[in-house]
């Protein structure tokens, strides 16, 4: 199958038109007319997927980030991504990521998310055009939940070690707002929504003092919330392309790491 064939499905999902223009989504690595034949789904390209990627037998890795971000001005090997690219090249594999386009596809990152903590009456929380497209959404749980305990669930549903989080100045959680990644630049929005929770990641020191006494910020994990990328990209690509195989990627890992007492 052609390179072009399979990124048409993606692209079909979540179109390269909706990434931001500061983004690098696409076609990394390889030609559109090459062929492939087996593809490796995973949240960064890194030295251990590639070398998962060559035991598999997988000649495209499809990933959430992209390993190429900002401009490059030479391959020596003198760092992770010019090592990464220069052995996808040697190697024949393509590399190709779906960035913010997937981030704001309508039921795209955020959505998933939000379906996967339970809620429900789900909205675009910014909207970029009226197709449906945005960052983040807002939705309902089907009762209240003691914070803490919400908190606690979001944990367990997505192995997160540690959950940063503002004052708690909600006693219950119906109402969620979530945004994939880093999403500190949509508080005042989820803020606005009349949400009890903001569940996000990358928030800094000053974030967590912006909750105005209404909304509690939670910060997740970068890597927690993005991993949904694997499934979703699994099941645009399983359900569409029948003939052509993919994999979930098993060395797709977290760079944080925690050290607890």
């Amino acid at each position: 199958m052609k390179v072009r064939e399979v990124t048409a499905v993606i692209e079909a999902f979540a179109p390269l038109s909706l990434q931001e223009s500061y983004d690098n989504s696409g076609l990394i690595v390889g030609r559109p007319d090459d062929e492939v034949h087996k593809a490796l789904l995973a949240v960064d390209v890194t030295e251990e997927v590639l070398a998962e990627a060559v035991a598999e037998g997988c000649d495209m890795v499809i990933t959430h980030h992209p390993i190429v971000f900002h401009p490059m001005k030479r391959f020596n090997s003198a760092s992770v991504t010019e090592r990464c690219v220069e052995e996808a090249i040697r190697r024949g594999i393509v590399l190709y990521a779906a960035h913010t386009n997937l981030d704001s596809a309508p039921q795209g990152m955020s959505w998933r998310v939000a379906e996967m903590l339970g809620l429900e009456n789900l909205e675009v929380l910014q909207s970029t055009n009226d197709s449906g497209a945005g960052f983040g959404v807002v939705g309902d749980l089907t009762h209240a939940v003691p914070s803490e305990e919400y908190m606690q669930r979001v944990m367990e549903c997505f192995g997160v070690k540690a959950l940063r989080h503002s004052d708690i100045v909600k006693s219950e959680v119906a109402r969620v707002a979530v945004c994939t990644g880093a999403g500190a630049s949509l508080i005042d929005v989820a803020r606005e929504s009349g949400a009890d929770l903001y569940l996000t990641a990358d928030l800094k020191y000053n974030d967590f003092m912006r909750h105005e006494n209404r909304i509690i910020l939670a910060d997740m994990g970068h890597f927690e919330s993005e991993y949904c990328a694997i499934q979703i990209l699994f099941d645009i690509l399983s359900k569409k392309l029948c003939i052509f195989a993919v994999r979930k990627s098993v060395c797709s890992r977290n760079p944080v790491n925690y050290m607890t007492r």
